[in-house]
């Protein structure tokens, strides 16, 4: 650690401390403003698009180089609000943010976590719904959708099923965001209920719907995320703690296990942008009282915090040929955990891979190519706050001329159309039936 970091930390500028209560657009903007202005060195500020009444979708970007993507220093995310009427993670992601900043060069964990980590929080997705909420309700409010009456976490493309609904201002800038990161691990907040629910939300009975769960090929460190989550938190890892809603053992569920949702957003960032998503049900009350945000929020600050270091899981590198030019675009995956869109490197000729310890064969794949494998081991004690580096030397001359420059998209189609019928995941047995139609509010 860098002591002199540490001691002009304490001479670092602040911000007014942020209270508890609830901030509309106007404070919110001012508060993040005022972070952006107060800690240029480690923040930036900027809008990913604007919602259907024109307001702003703004970014906040922590990070000791907040403004330019680092080579190894892999991008986090936080996205919150996307139905308007769930309020406590808007809250929330403030004061993560004020924590960080204002600890920055003071606390060993969080000045190490800026140092090697770009984070980037999206307060508020559905801004409009947020401002329309007149009166707050528990379990519905008229905020919920956006300003053209969608509900915005059923607007994304689905890979099981087509979802032709007209694609919102919202949903298309978060779709082009991801395009201009490489980002390895996020989760988006809700309410409603207080679980870690992971991938998949939707599904085929190739996935596992014919026993009331769809899972990924990373089922196993997707579990470990959303017990990262709620095992830190005192009340969700306890998992019965909402009345009249279902019990989830040890915090966690798999979203289709929960209810099958159709162009769900933590799908869609798994499959189209390469990013590990999970979604976090922060209070069972939809819009409870800001008297009880302290209470949420040192229930979830731990929490919240751990989460965001889990990015560093498993494997990390750049892929080069035999001259030392990165390369891009090609396919970096576990041997026997394929993507349905084969993950690929960056521009950078970068790749991150969220591995659990163990032993793996790692395929390189450069079309038109044999495959390159190659074995590693994660050990059991990661590094603090850096994945396994492993940069990949290809046997190959000069450039390869048959990589494309850009990145080659993943159609915006049922891509398991050509598995075996998915009838079953849209008509679920009586249980999941009656539980759809109990919590279908919720997500």
């Amino acid at each position: 650690m860098d002591f002199a970091r540490l001691w002009l930390g304490l001479l670092l500028p602040s911000v007014a401390a942020l209270d508890f209560g609830y901030h509309h657009q106007e404070e919110m903007e001012a508060f993040l403003k005022n972070v952006a202005q107060n800690y240029s060195s480690i923040t930036r500020l900027h809008s990913i698009g604007k919602s259907v009444k024109g307001r702003n979708l703004w970014v906040l970007v922590v990070g000791r180089f907040p403004k330019e993507h680092r080579i190894g220093i892999p991008e986090f995310k936080y996205v919150a609000n996307m139905h308007g009427d769930e309020t406590v993670g808007r809250e929330l992601l403030l004061h993560l943010i004020e924590h960080l900043v204002t600890n920055d060069g003071k606390d060993f964990e969080i000045t190490n976590l800026i140092s090697s980590t770009r984070i980037h929080f999206l307060p508020s997705m559905n801004p409009d719904g947020f401002e329309a909420v007149i009166k707050p309700d528990c379990f519905y409010s008229n905020g919920r959708e956006n300003n053209n009456y969608y509900d915005l976490n059923r607007n994304f493309p689905d890979a099981f099923e087509f979802n032709n609904v007209s694609r919102q201002p919202e949903t298309v800038a978060v779709m082009e965001w991801l395009k201009t990161e490489t980002f390895v691990l996020s989760a988006n907040l809700h309410g409603g209920a207080l679980v870690a629910s992971y991938p998949f939300d939707n599904g085929v009975p190739a996935t596992g719907t014919l026993h009331s769960r769809s899972l990924t090929p990373d089922d196993d460190v997707f579990q470990h995320l959303a017990h990262t989550y709620a095992s830190r938190n005192p009340t969700m890892k306890k998992g019965d703690q909402c009345k009249n809603k279902m019990n989830f053992p040890n915090g966690i569920t798999n979203g289709y296990s929960w209810y099958p949702l159709k162009g769900g957003m933590q799908d869609y960032n798994y499959i189209w942008a390469q990013c590990f998503e999970i979604t976090l049900e922060l209070s069972c009350c939809k819009y409870p009282h800001e008297e009880k945000l302290p209470f949420f929020w040192n229930k979830n600050k731990a929490s919240l915090i751990e989460y965001i270091k889990q990015v560093h899981l498993g494997i990390k590198g750049q892929v080069f040929d035999q001259n030392g030019n990165p390369l891009p675009n090609v396919i970096v995956e576990v041997q026997d955990r394929k993507h349905i869109c084969p993950y690929r490197t960056n521009k950078f000729g970068e790749y991150y891979l969220l591995l659990l310890p163990g032993s793996y064969v790692i395929n390189v794949t450069v079309p038109g190519h044999v495959p390159y494998l190659t074995k590693v081991v994660i050990p059991e004690k990661s590094q603090n706050f850096s994945a396994l580096k492993k940069d990949i030397l290809l046997p190959f001359r000069g450039q390869l001329d048959s990589i494309p420059v850009s990145n080659p998209s993943c159609p915006k189609i049922p891509l398991y159309s050509d598995l075996p019928s998915h009838s079953a995941a849209t008509k679920p047995g009586l249980f999941l039936f009656l539980v759809t139609v109990f919590h279908i509010f919720v997500k």
